[in-house]
Order: C-alpha cells, then sequence, then structure tokens
C-alpha cells in the first residue's frame, strides 16, 4: 500500500474546481466498479462547495450511480439545521438535493435545534459511524475524504494548539471554542480522518500558501493541522498558483 502525497497545482480557481470535479466522478466511478459501494466524506468553505457545484454542472453527473454512495461530513458548525452557515444545508443546495442519491444515504452531524447539547450531538454522530464501522473500526471507511484549510492550518475543524487536534480516542470532537466563527463545532478527529483511503485537500488564495508551505516542509501537526493529514493510500493537494507559490519544486507533480 502506498501513502503518497503530491500538489497539483491549477493556473486558477475555475480551472481547479472542474478538474477536482472531473477527477472525483472517474474516481468514483472506479470505487463502485471495484467496491461496489462508496462512502465520501465532505468539506464546506468556498472551495469545498465550489467543487459540488462544478461536479452537479458536469454533463457526467448522471453516469454515477448515486444509490451506492454514502455522503458524510468531516465537519460541521453547530448551528440549526437551516442556517445558511451550516456545511449540509450548503452541500445539499450545491449538489446532494439535485441527484439521485437516498436521504438514507446522506449522514450530517445534528443540528443545534435538534440536540441542543453539543455534547450528545457529539455522541450521536459517533453512534452513527459505529452504525457503519468497517473492518472492526468504529466508522466506516472513507474512500474519499474532502477537507479545506484554512490560513491557520486547519482542517476540519481541528485547530492548532487546541485539545481536538491531539484527540486519538474518541472519533467525533465538539469544540466549542473554534478561533473561527462560529465558536460551536463538530469535527472527526485525526484518526477517523487519515483512515481514509483517500484525502483530497483543496485550497486555493494566497493567504493559504503560507500554511500549505509549512505542512510539506515538516511542520508539527498540533501547530499546522494540515501537515498531519495523510491518507492511507493517497493524499493530494488539489491548489491553484497563488497557493503555490511555497511549494518545493519537487513536490509539484507534473500534471494529472
Amino acid at each position: 500500500m502506498t501513502n503518497e502525497r503530491r500538489v497539483l497545482v491549477h493556473p486558477d480557481k475555475e480551472a481547479l474546481t472542474a478538474s477536482v470535479a472531473a477527477r472525483f466522478l472517474t474516481k468514483t466511478i472506479d470505487i463502485l466498479d471495484d467496491l461496489g459501494g462508496a462512502n465520501i466524506a465532505l468539506t464546506g468553505g468556498t472551495m469545498g462547495i465550489a467543487v459540488l457545484e462544478a461536479v452537479n454542472s458536469s454533463p457526467a453527473r448522471d453516469t454515477i450511480d448515486w444509490s451506492r454512495v454514502h455522503f458524510w461530513w468531516g465537519d460541521e458548525r453547530f448551528v440549526p439545521r437551516d442556517d445558511p452557515d451550516r456545511n449540509e444545508r450548503q452541500a445539499r443546495e450545491a449538489l446532494l438535493d439535485h441527484i439521485a442519491v437516498p436521504p438514507e444515504n446522506i449522514h450530517p452531524f445534528p443540528s443545534s435545534d435538534e440536540v441542543s447539547d453539543i455534547d450528545e450531538a457529539a455522541r450521536l454522530y459517533a453512534a452513527e459511524l459505529e452504525a457503519f464501522g468497517t473492518d472492526g473500526a468504529p466508522f466506516p471507511k472513507f474512500d474519499i475524504t474532502f477537507l479545506g484549510v484554512g490560513p491557520d492550518g486547519h482542517i476540519a475543524s481541528l485547530f492548532p494548539d487546541r485539545p481536538g487536534i491531539r484527540e486519538t480516542e474518541k472519533t467525533v470532537i465538539a469544540e466549542r471554542e473554534s478561533p473561527k466563527p462560529p465558536p460551536a463545532r463538530l469535527s472527526l478527529t485525526r484518526p477517523v480522518l487519515n483512515a481514509s483511503d483517500r484525502i483530497w485537500l483543496v485550497l486555493a488564495g494566497s493567504d493559504k500558501a503560507s500554511a500549505l508551505g509549512l505542512a510539506l516542509a515538516g511542520a508539527s501537526f498540533t501547530e499546522v493541522p494540515v501537515a498531519g493529514a495523510k491518507g492511507r493510500k493517497r493524499t493530494v493537494f488539489f491548489v491553484d498558483k497563488e497557493a503555490s507559490v511555497d511549494v518545493p519544486e519537487n513536490l509539484i507533480a507534473p500534471s494529472y
């Protein structure tokens, strides 16, 4: 089994989102052919949602048998279900409401108007993960996990020098003091994320360049969480030109 890290650089955000969307559709077909089903973990953020919009607008969208795909989230803002900041709502509007995926195949985190206590919400999502656990793990094997990256290097809702990035026992954490609003969030932990076959990190803009450069230079994952993102088979950084300025030349893949 390989554990490959690659950086794919695109000229701008539009090319970046189109490329990731096309690759996602192709890889999902391969996964369904090989395994019969797929578990995909989604992310929020500008680029994460832009990729879903690009998938939705692709002519190849309906070549996927979406009934065999399960969707999860790497993290979520602990806000009401219809809050526009909620990753689930954005993902539904961008893609999920437009494809033939059964409702039971969509696994959102509990919202604050469904479960008032954030610790109970974390326990409920952990139980949902465990119900679909594979290979003896208390969570499904994610075939592709999408992650965004903050300017501070955070992934999901695992922030620098916060307890969540160090958590190794729990599968889901409740983050009450996120340095980025809203403060209350739910997140998968690093061991769950890193059990994914493939981690795809999508980032754009010059404000992400420093975090990406530090991560690829071997920074501590407790200080730069993205440095600790490593899929079991492959870890791919899909970036635009602005975000790539601090990437070592030898890590940049020539093309896809």
